[in-house]
């Protein structure tokens, strides 16, 4: 019988991802496992609060079912809300995330909307997919893309990638 659940002490945002990942797979062509769902959030007495374990959910369940090899998450910082339409919606803390990524030596899989904030930071290799097929696409070499420029003044914003969109 299908089932979701999260373990880890989830607010109420958190809880909510099931139908946000869920969406977001099935309208970008992704697939959703059948049967039981468990999402471990660790470690399990810190409240985990917000939207933005949207897109690290979704790219554990990919790689649970070998479409994002596992080796592709190593080194790798993920976060952002999904829309239902697999659209990466941005979640606020792009300077905080990129200085734990940095600390950690990660690169960044941010949404392309605050992809610049992070990037902000020197030294911060941040990456900024418009949508869920975008960042499977980046992940498993389908459609490579440059880290997000520092931002300029007076500039436009950088064109997303070609691949899906």
């Amino acid at each position: 019988m299908p089932s979701y659940t999260v373990v880890g002490l989830p607010d109420k945002a958190v809880e909510e991802s099931c139908e946000r990942v869920r969406s977001a797979l099935k309208n970008s062509g992704l697939p959703y496992p059948q049967g039981r769902v468990v999402v471990n959030l660790a470690p399990a007495e810190q409240r985990k609060e917000g939207s933005h374990y949207d897109l690290p959910i979704a790219l554990g369940l990919l790689c649970a079912q070998g479409v994002v090899p596992q080796a592709s998450l190593e080194g790798i910082a993920a976060a952002g809300e999904l829309g239902l339409d697999g659209e990466l919606r941005p979640v606020p803390g792009a300077v905080n995330l990129a200085l734990g990524a940095l600390a950690e030596g990660f690169k960044l899989l941010r949404p392309a909307a605050s992809a610049q904030e992070a990037a902000l930071l020197e030294g911060v290799e941040a990456y900024g997919p418009e949508n869920l097929r975008q960042a499977v696409e980046f992940l498993t070499d389908e459609c490579p893309f440059e880290p997000t420029p520092l931002p300029r003044t007076r500039t436009p914003s950088r064109p997303s990638p070609t691949c899906s969109t």
